[in-house]
């Protein structure tokens, strides 16, 4: 193992201690426990956007807390789900009186612990909703999930929702506009390499040097085919086409029913893409591929996109959602209307993500 690091059992902490360093103006850490709010202080009057995860993924979810995003994201260990008091804590700290929306990635751990700090924040009176974000068409039921993974949308889930809570939406309208959003959106991703956990050691899994995974998840778990590696065309192809093809995808998502008092369970279904759409397209490196190589998969990606008559109105590049020092990528593409394009479009200002101030 080859890494900058001091201690592995004092990576997370380490890491924190820079990004205070780094972004005193934009964010507080909090160590006991670990969780990130702005530097500010609760937004009066606004919904109070939190979401968290296992670190290893940066900058998700601590480099998104910022105007425009989140107000306070929790970290987990290295591939861990954050615990419940982390994020009850986190609800308290960032509350400004509107309510609070946690958006869950879709592994067991985080459902499940969300869902606890969600009840002990509502015994101190701060209403609280939880979207759960399952994109990714690879997989149904992997290792640490029932259902499909929570992959590349929760990024672009963050900016939208997050510039809708600076607009003052209310918490109501927001978990619909989330609840729109993830059902709008499809991921695939793909490794070429695995990736090393410092806690670990070696790689979490073994992959020839002439081989690939289709269908990878952000922590290393099992895709849909090992094959030979192949150009970065039928690469873009395969995971576009996928991505394009995926039929209506119907689930059991369990929401808060303030009416009632009581988490409820609903069943809602994911419409297919069709020729007209226009969609914001994220290519996304799982930490070790460069940019210039994302280029590349976003220029077959769009050639794919394009014959299907889909329309890209928007795009991100880059390392946003990342899986250590993995080498492959991850294509998303959510389906927006005007408002949602504007709602792209408004300013965001956090460390891994700035426009328009």
């Amino acid at each position: 193992m080859k890494k900058l690091i001091n201690n592995p059992d004092n990576v997370i902490k380490e890491q924190l201690e820079g990004m205070q360093a780094a972004h005193p103006d934009l964010i507080k850490v909090n160590f006991e426990p670990y969780y990130i709010t702005r530097a500010g202080g609760p937004s009066k009057g606004k919904v109070a956007l939190i979401s968290g995860g296992g670190s290893g993924h940066e900058p998700m979810h601590g480099g998104f807390v910022g105007h425009g995003m989140l107000h306070a994201a929790c970290p987990g260990e290295i591939f861990t789900s954050p615990t419940p008091d982390q994020m009850h804590l986190a609800a308290k700290a960032a509350h400004g009186g509107a309510g609070v929306l946690n958006i869950v990635k879709n592994y067991t751990g985080d459902v499940m612990n969300f869902e606890m700090a969600a009840e002990l924040a509502m015994a101190d009176g701060i209403k609280v909703q939880n979207i759960v974000v399952d994109d990714d068409v690879a997989v149904k039921d992997s290792l640490y999930t029932a259902g499909r993974r929570g992959v590349g949308a929760t990024v672009l889930i963050e900016k939208l929702c997050g510039a809708a809570a600076e607009q003052g939406m209310d918490l109501e309208k927001l978990s619909d506009l989330c609840r729109t959003l993830n059902q709008n959106a499809r991921s695939m991703g793909m490794a070429l390499t695995s990736c090393i956990t410092p806690s670990n050691g070696s790689a979490s899994f073994e992959i020839g040097d002439d081989e690939m995974e289709i269908g990878i998840g952000i922590h290393g778990e099992p895709g849909i085919e090992r094959k030979k590696i192949a150009t970065v065309d039928e690469i873009a192809e395969e995971m576009t086409v996928s991505i394009l093809e995926d039929g209506a995808y119907t689930r059991t998502t369990k929401e808060w029913d303030f009416s009632k008092n009581e988490w409820v369970e609903k069943e809602v279904t994911d419409e297919p893409f069709k020729k007209g759409d226009n969609v914001i397209a994220f290519v996304n490196s799982m930490g070790g591929t460069p940019v210039s190589e994302l280029y590349g998969v976003y220029r077959k990606m769009k050639e794919v996109t394009d014959k299907h008559g889909i329309k890209i109105v928007r795009n991100l590049i880059g390392p946003y959602i990342t899986a250590l020092e993995m080498q492959g990528c991850s294509i998303t593409l959510m389906k927006v209307s005007d408002a949602h394009v504007k709602l792209w479009d408004a300013p965001v200002y956090t460390p891994g993500l700035k426009w328009g101030m």
